[in-house]
Formats: structure tokens, C-alpha cells, sequence
């Protein structure tokens, strides 16, 4: 039973990582393929459309800096937290970039037809990104409470 706590602790310590790695997979292709879409469909203003796309990524960094805030020894007594925030926050990070992939795409569309409403598209998308600091500064406050840990 100790080395499945064990093991929960290790995966609540790379999950932020991992999982909003994993929504920024999914968020960054969602809005590049409406940029590609783009890209056929108008003259210029590619630029933009690829930097949309680039959006969701964000969260990836999220992660990291999460996983290295949690980054301590793996014991019974830090497992539950490890694996609690960092589980949580991983799943924040992971729907809020799968999220943010689509009003990316949806971003895109509007200043695809509408160029002039460029900026202002932007702002559901940005809304989204808002959520994830949440989730992140969450974490990284919370974080602090999780005991150091001897081996």
C-alpha cells in the first residue's frame, strides 16, 4: 500500500507538466488547424493567425514551473498533497487549454472575416488564460504548505 502512496506522489509531482502539456497538444492544434484554414482563405495577416495558434502553450510553462514548486522528497506524508494539487492543477491547466484552443479558432474565424475585429476576438481566449494563472498561482501558493519531506 506504501508504494502505490509512493507512486501517487511521483504522479501528482509530473502532472501539472504532464497533463497541461497534454491540453496544450490539443489546444495548439485545434487553433491550427482553423489557422491553416485561414491561410487558404486570405491574402494576408498569416502572422496572426499562427500566433493565435501558439496561444494554448502557455499552459506547458504553467506546468513546469508547478512541477518544480512541488519538487520535493516523495514520502507517505507528502504523497496526498503532492498528488492533490498537483493532479487538480494539471486538470485546470489541461481543460483550459483545450479551451483556449477552441476561442483561438474561433479567433481566427472572426478576424478572418472581420480583420478589423482582430483584437477584440481575442478576448474570450484571454478570459480562458486567466483561469489557468488561477489554477497556477493556486498552486504555487499551496504548494508551500506541503511538508519538505525526509527520505
Amino acid at each position: 500500500m506504501e508504494q502505490i502512496i509512493i507512486a501517487m506522489g511521483w504522479a501528482g509531482l509530473y502532472g501539472p507538466m504532464a497533463l497541461g502539456a497534454i491540453g496544450s497538444t490539443i489546444g495548439c492544434a485545434i487553433a491550427g488547424q482553423a489557422a491553416c484554414g485561414a491561410l487558404l482563405d486570405t491574402e494576408s495577416g498569416h502572422g496572426r493567425y499562427i500566433g493565435i495558434s501558439a496561444m494554448p502553450s502557455s499552459q506547458t510553462i504553467y506546468g513546469i514551473v508547478v512541477m518544480f514548486s512541488l519538487n520535493r522528497t516523495v514520502t507517505v506524508e507528502t504523497a496526498p498533497g503532492l498528488f492533490a494539487v498537483g493532479l487538480l492543477t494539471g486538470l485546470a491547466l489541461l481543460f483550459s487549454a483545450v479551451r483556449q484552443g477552441e476561442s483561438c479558432a474561433s479567433a481566427i474565424q472572426v478576424a478572418k472575416a472581420k480583420p478589423e475585429a482582430f483584437g477584440l476576438s481575442l478576448a474570450p481566449a484571454a478570459i480562458v488564460e486567466g483561469f489557468a494563472v488561477f489554477a497556477f498561482i493556486f498552486a504555487l501558493v499551496i504548494s508551500t504548505g506541503i511538508p519538505a519531506g525526509t527520505p
